[in-house]
């Protein structure tokens, strides 16, 4: 079983920050991908940052010099530290991974969280 676990949601005021982390735990041989989601009410849900296991990193255009990712590999826990919140950055964030829980296995499997709040008033 694998399990992902976000926490570090919350509400803040506009211009505020909040660092979101997820956290890998079960049995996982190895991740590829790490991925924040995140889903505003009564819209898709979008790529907000994702970084890979090398540590190359993207971002939506609409958080860009705003929001940052890092990883721990060894901890298999990854983070969004998000700065200069916006109302419009209010959602329910999603973390993800593309990961194998066997060695012989060759296709990664992408596996999420339960997602956390994140509320900014203005």
């Amino acid at each position: 079983q694998v399990q992902l676990v976000e926490s570090g949601g919350g509400l803040v005021q506009a211009g505020g920050s909040l660092r979101l982390s997820c956290a890998a735990s079960g049995n996982i041989f190895a991740i590829n991908v790490m991925n924040w989601y995140r889903q505003a009410p009564e819209k898709q849900r979008e790529l907000v940052a994702g970084i890979t296991s090398s540590g190359s990193s993207n971002y939506a255009e609409s958080v860009k010099g705003r929001f940052a990712i890092s990883s721990d590999n060894a901890k298999k826990t990854w983070y969004l530290q998000m700065n200069s919140l916006k109302p419009e950055d209010t959602a329910v964030y999603y973390c993800s991974a593309d990961l194998r829980t066997r060695p012989e296995f060759n296709t990664w499997f992408r596996y999420w969280g339960q997602g956390t709040q994140v509320t900014v008033s203005s």
